[in-house]
């Protein structure tokens, strides 16, 4: 059986799942299209979680994905992160703003217990992702038998063979074009490969389907990528311009106006690639130091983009987007879709 029909689509285009961008309605109309849509729910409690499904299920009879993050637990170091309040403690006054005393865990693992796992197996949707690691091998086992299929996101071969041998089902191979976070499992290590050489590499060495994903914005450069090895493709920065996603208006204009791409750490702990704003040119300098652990350094990074809205400057914005956005166009998620297809067809 292949991959697609695993997954019961028509099309292999998979909706990233870009947490806080992601919508039931642009979910829907991926997977109406004949792709398989999905929601990006690692920033969503697990009442949360539920109402999102609940609501996509509504609104389509077709198959879609649920993402959820796996990193490990982090214990906060405190003299860390007071050196990274008092870093940018000088960006909050401009503002008028004052720094937060403490940073937060705003984002729970999916690891941290099975409340995100009883919404999917009460809720059944077609396939559940992860990013930044594998479920517990009792999660796995809970997923399987409920018939849910499983992918999880790999940057090197290393992680691509760690989630065959756990049993996963997909993997995908995220690539270093890819926008947003890097789903790396070890934060302190990028292997930095090309989604074309991922995909290469996973495919002479794991048996399992591949999902490409990072910098595809056409159908020519998704034909590239399924003559290359992979089985299907993910993109999320082509749909963040659609009316149906939760980007706000500041974010879809510069994905038109700005786009160039930068990867960087300081804005959530993690590395992920986005347009280049103030983060890149004001945070990211020679002396800037160590970031403290993810997701407590996301914590400060939305209050310092909430404290600089307020002044109308939209320049702490996590504006993720893959290092192809130039190349992005202005179509409602049911026209790309056809788009890509017609594209991919006469590449």
């Amino acid at each position: 059986m292949t991959l697609l029909e695993q997954l019961g689509i028509k099309h292999p285009f998979l909706l990233a799942p870009m947490a806080g961008v992601s919508t039931p309605e642009l979910a829907a109309e991926v997977s109406n299209q004949g792709g398989l849509g999905s929601l990006g729910l690692g920033a969503s409690t697990a009442s949360s979680a539920r109402e999102q499904i609940l609501k996509t299920q509504e609104l389509t009879d077709q198959p879609f994905q649920v993402n959820f993050f796996c990193h490990q637990p982090a214990v906060l170091d405190a003299q860390i992160a007071q050196q990274w309040i008092d870093y940018l403690s000088p960006q909050f006054q401009k503002y008028g703003a004052t720094p937060p005393e403490q940073l937060n865990c705003i984002y729970p693992s999916f690891l941290d217990n099975d409340d995100f796992l009883n919404v999917v197996l009460e809720t059944q949707p077609k396939a559940v992702s992860f990013h930044f690691g594998i479920p517990h091998a009792h999660q796995i086992q809970a997923l399987k038998a409920a018939g849910i299929l499983t992918l999880v996101s790999a940057t090197n071969l290393a992680e691509a063979l760690a989630i065959e041998a756990a049993g996963i089902d997909v993997i995908i191979a995220q690539g270093i074009e890819a926008g947003g976070h890097r789903g790396i499992f070890n934060e302190t290590f990028d292997s930095s490969v090309r989604t074309a050489d991922l995909v290469q590499l996973i495919k002479k060495h794991c048996q399992l389907p591949i999902v490409a994903a990072g910098g595809i914005m056409t159908g020519q450069q998704a034909k590239v990528l399924l003559n290359l090895g992979a089985d299907a493709l993910q993109l999320g920065t082509a749909f963040v311009q659609c009316k149906s996603s939760n980007a706000n208006i500041a974010y879809r204009k510069a994905l038109f106006d700005q786009p160039i791409t930068q990867i960087t750490a300081s804005i959530s702990g993690r590395p992920a690639r986005g347009l280049i704003n103030h983060w890149h040119m004001q945070i990211d300098t020679p002396e800037r130091p160590q970031v403290p652990a993810y997701p407590y350094t996301y914590d400060l990074g939305k209050q310092l983009h909430a404290a600089a809205v307020q002044h109308n400057d939209h320049g702490f914005g996590a504006f993720w987007a893959g290092s192809n956005v130039a190349q992005i166009r202005e179509l409602e998620a049911a026209d790309l879709i056809n788009q890509l297809v017609l594209e991919m067809n006469f590449a």
